[in-house]
């Protein structure tokens, strides 16, 4: 008898690509898939057992029924959730998100728990988590802070979930947090939207395509047949391109504009991106999962290439004068409702608050590109910095962008102790209230205090390893980072990247749902 995998999220960008790679994979007897009961899916469901070695089958219902989860989860042997509601439709209805990727991946893990036998799970989490960086601190790694941009619902929920994850109490699961990915119909889907305008022009960006994605899930699964992944189960990881992979914001539009022979800089104007409160990084962990599964084959600079050679339409495009596609297309963009543009007409304050800082900023907004201190050109504000020094993974500790983590994580994990414990708990504001420890076990919860006072439980691994904190400190739709950083140093070296001290506002919905902000003393 082979195994059974079970799969939610297979029709969507990175599932299909799993789903693919799945259905031709020796040792296989079922792949269960978790669909929405709508005609697409339905649709989608046909296509996908074309040519399958193995049998398919397919659970219709959402996420966010228990009952429909547990039916997914029954006698399978693996369990992947990589279902997501993204960004733009969770910026569109909150609670689409809220109900995917929080209540769906409590369901999935209660689920897997409660099996008898357990399930393995693997659990696709985000890039999100981190929030927004800049050159100051451009790399990142798993345990770093996460600090979700305001109102990036994505990201909040998709971080619950996972904490959710980690503190189940699983016996077997990993958690992988998924890059910037490249698929194929990445163009279409963000044309009617103005979400491309929140990619700030200078944030790193690391890419990882769909295909590569897929053939990692399969890598996983094979070797763990094998016996061959002892070492894999019961951490976070963060799925990455690596090197030729990463790049900004402004180098990703110019990759796709290059592509179709336009002028990247005659078709954008600076002044139509946000500042800041985006998110991306570049890895330093990159490597460590293609060390152990070898996914690796695509490269971004290649991806524009591939999808416009497969498109006449595009094809097309080359032949068109600088500017046309600006005005056909991307200027119409600008009075979407998610555009940060139509906030500016609109006087959103919330958003222009937490997208540029200050309304004063927006009015000194740059719009001319000679005048714009480009990242990829070797440029930041107040002068010149070596770019290509920057992208170098080697340079990251000297160059001090490798953030400090609040414990000697020289040591090894097996010596890790409740002194490590108390020391990260310092550097995090609050302080460990568990007195003992079996040394090296991440994975017995212990008690926390933050420094508002609220207590909590956490294994040592979702706190120092995961980068996790207090969760009563970040009820959803609430940023209160502002106020944390003024006392949590692990925050404070990345929050204030892109804040200013003095800055003291908590961010928020109002009732009527309406992104706003208050400020504290």
């Amino acid at each position: 008898m082979g195994v059974i995998i079970a799969m939610t999220g297979g029709s969507g960008h990175m599932g299909a690509a799993v789903t693919q790679q799945f259905k031709t994979l020796d040792g296989v007897d079922e792949i269960r898939l978790l669909l929405l009961n709508k005609k697409h899916e339905r649709r989608f469901f046909s296509r996908a057992k074309r040519g399958a070695k193995c049998r398919m089958t397919a659970v219709f219902g959402n996420i966010s029924d228990k009952e429909k989860c547990r039916k997914l989860v029954e006698g399978a042997d693996y369990v992947i959730n990589l279902a997501a509601v993204i960004p733009p439709h969770s910026d569109k209805d909150p609670n689409a998100s809220y109900e995917c990727n929080w209540i769906g991946a409590k369901n999935i893990a209660d689920c897997v728990y409660e099996a008898q036998p357990q399930p393995k799970l693997i659990h696709c989490s985000t890039v999100a988590l981190y929030g927004h960086r800049n050159y100051l601190h451009p790399w990142g790694r798993v345990g770093d802070p996460l600090l979700v941009s305001p109102f990036d619902n994505y990201a909040a929920h998709k971080k619950k979930g996972e904490r959710y994850v980690l503190e189940r109490g699983i016996k077997t699961w990993a958690v992988l947090r998924q890059t910037g990915m490249l698929y194929k119909n990445l163009l279409f889907c963000n044309l009617n939207d103005g979400l491309m305008f929140h990619t700030c022009l200078n944030v790193p960006l690391e890419w990882v395509s769909d295909t590569d994605s897929g053939r990692l899930l399969k890598n996983i699964i094979e070797k763990d047949m094998k016996g061959e992944c002892e070492d894999f189960w019961r951490k976070c990881y963060n799925i990455g391109g690596g090197d030729g992979n990463r790049n900004t914001g402004f180098e990703t539009f110019d990759d796709c504009f290059k592509e179709l022979g336009l002028n990247t800089k005659k078709e954008l104007s600076p002044a139509w991106h946000s500042i800041r409160n985006f998110h991306g990084i570049w890895f330093e962990d990159s490597d460590v999962l293609e060390e152990m599964f070898r996914f690796r084959r695509d490269r971004a600079d290649s991806y524009w290439k591939e999808v416009f050679d497969k498109r006449r339409i595009f094809r097309m495009a080359r032949i068109l004068p600088d500017g046309l596609v600006s005005r056909m297309v991307l200027r119409r963009l600008l009075k979407d409702y998610n555009a940060p543009r139509k906030w500016i007409k609109d006087k959103e304050k919330g958003l222009i608050k937490a997208y540029f800082g200050a309304t004063l900023n927006v009015d000194c907004l740059i719009t001319d590109w000679k005048d714009y201190p480009l990242l990829a050109e070797g440029k930041v504000v107040g002068g010149d910095i070596d770019y290509n020094a920057l992208r170098d993974v080697k340079n990251v500790k000297a160059m001090g962008m490798h953030l400090n983590h609040g414990y000697n994580e020289d040591k090894k994990d097996s010596e890790l102790d409740i002194e490590d414990m108390k020391e990260a708990a310092r550097f995090r504001g609050g302080e460990c209230l568990s007195q003992s420890m079996v040394k090296g076990d991440l994975y017995t919860p212990l008690k926390w205090r933050c420094h508002d006072g609220h207590e909590f439980t956490a294994s040592p691994y979702t706190v120092i390893k995961a980068g996790h904190w207090c969760e009563e400190c970040e009820p959803l739709g609430v940023w209160d980072y502002d106020r944390q950083a003024k006392f949590s140093p692990f925050y404070a070296q990345v929050w204030y990247d892109t804040h200013a001290r003095g800055e003291k506002y908590i961010y928020c919905y109002d009732e009527n749902g309406k992104a706003t902000f208050k400020t504290f003393e």
